[in-house]
């Protein structure tokens, strides 16, 4: 009996420790099959199927909410005074993005256009697109700025042309005519006499350029070479490099063209893009890890050097001519307009901005943006980026229309794209990249554990069993007495009677 217990002892252990072994070389390469698994549905490649229909058609609702700064006093600014400014909105626009003329090329790069549509949702909007606001006129306002340094005859003469066209510095429009265009019979003279000189040759519209339109060609490479520069630009519009800024550095096309970034981000890493719509490169910097939904996250923000001029951060004097810190000079490829960029409300831009404009309420909250990225994959679960355009206005001698006012950089609008992983997508996502990881985990620290019980146990059973094996009959030592008497036995007699370890045994003859 005894030797069976060892043998099922050492059975046990056996188990114990095919069981430990498997184990850890579960939790050794069970990273490692994620990550391969995670490279493979990373690379673009058509034989990627869900992977990759998620970047041709993507698939999470994105949004576009713009804010209007309606002007309160045009006659008092006309007269020099301080803008007074309210905002109004959001009017929310939904944003739809599809990849076309996808073409593949042998250096593990494509190519691709990728179209944009706004539909507007009342439901989520404070009013409709018939809603009135009034902005500063850019057609005059802007032109003005442009033109101030043409001999004074010619500039009586575009005051002239402003007047026979009724164009005056402010506009009262309709949200909808602000946004996607209204018709003017100054745009259509223009356009016909002067062509160029507008960036569309039919109504004139904030956002005219944005519906309905793709954001130039892009070649990204694949990440099939590397998967550490997948999603990375390296070319735009068959450009390497920009030409609207003063040095190299400044023209450089850097990052991924903002929808997806390699996998496998550390605190250390930030995220470079390149924005047409900006015009440059774009680099943001880790703030603080988060989660969603259980999902693991880093949060990426604006430094506040990004739109610095530069004299508060040297390599952004590739970007000037500048003025006060936190705008971007957009106006080399806005058609030479006076336009600048900046955060809402001139958030984390030189304080001296807010003193110029009355109305303005800058919090991190509300105006900064902020990219919520899973560091594993590199795909974005919660985007919102916030911008604002701002046009620069002052008196030009000349041109009436100007009146006195004082130089300033006015806030016109602000609008913020957003957009968050949901639905069908998010557990899909938390599916595959939570709960079968932490599943798989757990099975393998319980089988590490289980493993080491069991050899442990059957450690003891076996040294145990060795131990009795090993033990001498105590009984050996002790004086056998013999009792004489009879006893009955099977109706049998006997003459003697044994004790032995305290037990009396009947000899039988």
């Amino acid at each position: 009996m005894a030797i069976n217990k060892s043998k099922v002892a050492v059975g046990f252990i056996v188990a114990g420790s095919l069981t430990l072994i498997f184990g850890a070389i579960s939790a050794l390469v069970g990273q490692t099959v994620i990550n391969s698994q995670i490279v493979k549905n990373t690379v673009i490649d058509p034989k990627n199927e869900v992977s990759y229909t998620m970047w041709k058609d993507i698939p999470v609702p994105f949004f576009m909410s713009v804010y209007f700064f309606n002007v309160l006093n045009p006659a008092e600014i006309l007269k020099g005074e301080k803008p007074m400014v309210e905002q109004r909105g959001p009017y929310v626009y939904r944003k739809h993005c599809q990849k076309d003329n996808i073409t593949f090329h042998p250096n593990d790069t494509v190519s691709y256009l990728e179209y944009r549509q706004y539909y507007f949702e009342p439901s989520m909007s404070v009013g409709n697109e018939s809603d009135v606001v009034t902005i500063p006129n850019m057609l005059v306002l802007g032109a003005a700025v442009m033109l101030e340094n043409l001999p004074y005859v010619v500039r009586l003469l575009i005051s002239a042309t402003f007047k026979s066209f009724k164009e005056g510095p402010f506009l009262t429009k309709t949200v909808g005519e602000l946004m996607w265009g209204y018709d003017s019979e100054l745009v259509d003279f223009l356009n016909q006499y002067v062509p160029g000189m507008l960036p569309s040759t039919g109504k004139f519209g904030l956002f005219t350029e944005f519906n309905n339109s793709n954001t130039g060609l892009f070649t990204v490479f694949t990440g099939k070479d590397n998967i550490r520069k997948v999603h990375e630009v390296d070319s735009w519009n068959g450009l390497t490099e920009l030409t609207y800024w003063r040095t190299p550095q400044a023209n450089m096309i850097n990052g991924t063209a903002g929808q997806m970034w390699p996998p496998f981000m550390t605190k250390e890493s930030t995220l470079p893009f390149y924005s047409p719509d900006a015009c440059r490169s774009l680099e943001l910097v880790y703030q603080r890890p988060g989660e969603m939904l259980g999902i693991p996250l880093y949060r990426y923000v604006a430094p506040k050097t990004l739109f610095a001029n530069g004299t508060d951060y040297t390599p952004n004097e590739g970007f000037c001519p500048c003025r006060q810190s936190g705008l971007l000079n957009v106006s080399t490829c806005r058609h030479n307009s006076p336009v600048f960029i900046s955060h809402p409300h001139f958030f984390n831009a030189d304080p001296v901005l807010l003193d110029y404009v009355q109305g303005l309420h800058p919090t991190e909250e509300q105006h900064g943006l902020f990219i919520d990225i899973h560091p594993q994959t590199g795909v974005p679960l919660n985007v919102s980026i916030r911008l604002q355009l701002n046009l620069y206005m002052k008196k030009v001698s000349g041109i009436t229309e100007t009146g006195k006012i004082s130089e300033v950089v006015m806030p016109m609008i602000w609008f913020e794209e957003s957009g968050y992983i949901d639905g069908p997508i998010l557990d899909t996502f938390r599916t595959n990249l939570v709960v079968l990881p932490a599943a798989m985990e757990c099975i393998q620290y319980t089988l590490i554990g289980l493993g080491l019980a069991t050899i442990l146990i059957a450690a003891l059973v076996y040294h145990r069993v060795k131990a009795v094996q090993k033990e001498p009959v105590k009984g050996s030592q002790k004086k056998s007495v013999i009792i004489s008497g009879g006893c009955t036995h099977a109706g049998a007699h006997t003459n003697l009677i044994i004790m032995f370890k305290g037990n009396f045994l009947c000899l039988l003859y």
